[in-house]
């Protein structure tokens, strides 16, 4: 079936509604704030005709009629008021704006935030972590300007305009319809620049977020760019990478400043009639009326005219903004797949109930037919598996490198979706993972391991850090479990961070311990003390473990085999 010629507009109009109904959505928090933004600046707009009358009734009384001045002080303390009044209301804007703004951005971060947890660590590693930093950053600020800039004065536009042109209509039809006939050249040439704009805007965030990616990317290896030499040409690479930033922000800013130029020219043109056609009128070269406009009234015009496009000038200032906003909406639904949704409110929190007795004492877990495949791999690794864990038993996963040991902690670890087959796990257990490479943050050893309980007692945490051995090298430390460590563990060895990660999963308790590799570079003293504390702590408790380790497999007290080919996997006792 062929695609109509216009198929493409139509996808990018709806998926460019799509966007902005998901822009709107982010300050829902926020409602009664964008109201009153809204209020105040309709208000404003409002007292500007009475400020225009005031001005212009001055004018014509004091020039024109010649009267005392005393009767006109009424009228400028009226004019002093309302100037005072216009100002408290454009602050009370701006304020308002702000705080929608703030909400919006805060919003978008906890969606992003919200997404990225639920697509998970697995997705997280085939990631760019600087290109996904920039939906935190330049995105956010995107969003704010777009509620801080382009919201109210897109209100403003639609009702300031129509009280002046019905004030104007009320004193002078001839300017009410010079006004009304030239005012659609601006919302026109907005539009035609806007739709640049947004291509542009679109292009210099992704340029931003890659340059980003790819500083972060360097800064991580930075040690083995050296190492062989990269330096330099690696410094090449960035200086590209900012060049093209660089050359993407002075384009929208091109077409930023154009569009500017293009709508002051034609409301500069459209104001000059104005003057143009009361001036004729006054020297009697062109009578439109039975009696020519008097001075007050003209001015009252004059006055008028400026203010009329001058929302619509605004909104044309403040159009990149939107159509930057439209631009990160579009860059952060192609590198989370999605637009975030709003986190569901639940009505009440459902209520905690006791396990049924068969519940009670069915296995933790039980594995039936799994077949599994690692994101991006090309074949399955693990094929029609069927086994059970019970209750305090420990389980060895046996094979070679390759063999999917990992992909299957991953998978009980609910990382990772089963291809085939099905995982049960026993309603309310609590599961524990301690990966190869686990994750600690730049702060002390004892920030780290009380990120799984942060109402630790001391005595508590030294319990846990002496059961996975963390003491053997915290003891010779400086500053103990007080000492500050780099992010990714920087100064620590690749076995002592992974009994870090080991003494964070034991402080969280879990049911059901994995652990993955966790006696990997030890030496064998080291080993036999780390199994023995976790024989103990984990008394009554499931572990499975995946390990070369022969010491580690006698510990086990069941071995689960697998292959490299994924087809044979056997369970047997430990000789």
């Amino acid at each position: 079936m062929s695609i109509p010629p216009d198929a493409s507009a139509i996808e990018t109009t709806a998926l460019r509604r799509q966007r902005l109904h998901w822009l709107n959505g982010l300050a829902a928090s926020a409602r009664s704030r964008q109201r009153l933004a809204a209020l105040c600046i309709c208000m404003s707009g409002a007292l500007l005709i009475g400020q225009a009358a005031a001005i212009a009734w001055l004018i014509q009384a004091v020039l024109v009629e010649h009267r005392p001045v005393a009767a006109a002080i009424p009228v400028l303390l009226g004019l002093l008021a309302v100037l005072a009044v216009r100002a408290l209301l454009g602050s009370a804007t701006q304020a308002a704006a702000g705080d929608v703004a703030d909400a919006a951005r805060l919003s978008l971060r906890e969606r992003v935030y919200r997404r990225l947890l639920g697509l998970g660590p697995l997705w997280l590693r085939q990631q760019r972590t600087g290109e996904l930093g920039e939906l935190m950053l330049a995105h956010a600020d995107a969003v704010e300007s777009y509620y801080a800039g382009y919201q109210p004065v897109r209100i403003e536009v639609v009702v300031v305009p129509l009280l002046i042109l019905l004030a104007v209509a009320y004193v002078d039809w001839v300017v009410a319809l010079i006004l009304l006939f030239t005012a659609p050249l601006v919302p026109f040439f907005m539009m035609l620049v806007g739709w640049g704009a947004e291509a542009a805007g679109r292009a210099q965030l992704g340029e931003l977020a890659r340059m980003s990616g790819h500083f972060a990317d360097r800064i991580k290896g930075l040690g083995l760019l050296r190492l062989y030499g990269r330096g330099e040409a690696e410094l090449e690479g960035v200086a590209a990478a900012a060049e093209g930033v660089r050359e993407r922000t002075l384009k929208v800013l091109r077409i930023a400043f154009l569009s500017s130029t293009v709508l002051e020219f034609f409301a500069s043109v459209s104001v000059a009639m104005v003057a143009l056609y009361l001036g004729l009128s006054y020297l009697g070269l062109m009578s439109l009326h039975a009696a020519v406009p008097t001075l007050g009234a003209g001015m009252f015009c004059l006055l008028l005219a400026p203010e009329f496009y001058a929302p619509l000038r605004r909104l044309a200032a403040h159009y990149h903004d939107r159509a930057n906003a439209l631009a990160a909406a579009a860059e952060v639904e192609r590198l989370l797949g999605e637009l975030p949704a709003a986190a569901a409110v639940e009505d009440a929190a459902p209520a905690a109930r006791a396990p049924e007795l068969l519940e009670q004492h069915a296995p933790p877990v039980v594995v039936r037919n799994l077949v599994l495949r690692p994101l991006g791999a090309s074949h399955d690794v693990v094929q029609q598996l069927s086994f059970q864990i019970e209750a305090g038993q420990r389980l060895a996963l046996v094979g070679p490198s390759g063999s999917g040991k990992s992909t299957l902690l991953e998978a009980l670890a609910g990382w990772l979706p089963p291809r085939e087959g099905s995982i049960v796990l026993r309603p309310g257990l609590e599961v524990g993972y301690a990966g190869q490479r686990p994750y600690l943050f730049h702060g002390s050893i004892a920030d780290n391991l009380r990120l799984a309980d942060p109402g630790v007692s001391d005595a508590r945490l030294h319990a846990v850090a002496e059961a996975a051995q963390v003491m053997r090298f915290a003891a010779n430390l400086p500053d103990g479990l007080d000492t500050v460590i780099g992010e990714r563990g920087f100064g620590l060895s690749g076995g002592e961070a992974r009994r870090i990660g080991l003494a964070r999963l034991l402080l969280r308790d879990p049911q059901l311990l994995l652990l993955d590799e966790p006696t990997a570079f030890l030496d064998p003293d080291t080993e036999a003390a780390l199994l023995q504390t976790l024989a103990a702590f984990a008394r009554d408790r499931a572990v499975v473990i995946a390990t070369h380790s022969d010491t580690a497999m006698r510990w086990a007290d069941t071995r689960l085999v697998l292959t490299a080919s994924g087809r044979a996997q056997t369970t047997e006792e430990p000789a």
